[in-house]
């Protein structure tokens, strides 16, 4: 019995570790996924600034354009202001000038602030663009060192699942169908139980239990956790009696 114990107590082991290696490992893709999200966040700004240079653009565009036509709107009602043959008609062709002029006026100062804000905004799409660089750069490394560790890690579980395969096949088949149907709800799945108390729940085992087990060094199910559960000296190496 002992020895099946030893040979179920070294299949835990290797499972342990590979839990241990996949738990460590699992946060690495979420870390990847955080600084992707990151890059893409500072992606996204730099592509609302070169949308809003583009409006912009657009906008002053179209006032110079405006203005252009006003001005040739204008340009072509003075030329008939020497053509009109009443005073009511010059005056009123002349307010329209004016109108005109007052529009234009407005427009171009428009348009000035429109020629400042839209190089503000290119300045800023600049050091956007380089703070993204910068950035991009940084993470661009730190993604890779994480995506190494991570196939470190998947290397490291996949050689001891070779391990585990070849540690499984010297257990008791009646013992690792046990095991393994714990295992897939909690590890450890066998636990040792130390004063009469099992060490994976913490909860006393009936004395007669306990008593069983310390007996034959075998195993059993604890009546609290369901886990598989064992005497602790069942693994303990004897110790040589000192000579007399």
């Amino acid at each position: 019995m002992r020895e099946k114990l030893k040979a179920l107590a070294e299949l835990q082991k290797v499972d342990l570790e590979v839990a241990s290696l996949r738990k460590a490992a699992d946060v690495h893709p979420r870390q990847i996924s955080e600084l992707e999200r990151d890059l893409g966040v500072a992606r996204s700004a730099i592509e609302a600034e070169r949308a809003r240079v583009t409006d912009l653009e657009r906008q002053k565009a179209l006032l110079e354009q405006n203005i252009a036509d006003e001005k040739d709107k204008v340009k072509k009602w003075e030329g008939r202001l020497s053509d009109q043959r009443s005073t009511r008609e010059y005056s009123a062709l002349a307010r329209e000038i004016d109108i005109a002029k007052k529009g234009i006026l407005t427009q171009s100062e428009e348009l000035t602030d429109k020629v400042k804000e839209l190089a503000t905004a290119r300045e800023a799409i600049k050091s956007k663009e380089s703070d993204f660089a910068t950035r991009q750069q940084s993470l661009s490394g730190r993604m890779t060192e994480l995506r190494g560790k991570l196939g470190e890690a998947e290397g490291q579980v996949k050689s001891l699942e070779g391990r585990r395969s070849e540690v499984a096949a010297a257990v008791d088949a009646t013992l690792l169908r046990r095991y393994e149907v714990i295992r897939k709800k909690k590890l450890p799945a066998i636990v040792g139980v130390a004063a009469g108390t099992c060490q994976g729940c913490n909860m006393n085992v009936p004395p007669q239990l306990y008593n069983m087990l310390r007996t034959t060094l075998g195993t059993d199910v604890c009546p609290s956790c369901n886990r598989i559960i064992y005497a602790v000296e069942a693994l303990q190496e004897k110790q040589p009696a000192a000579d007399e």
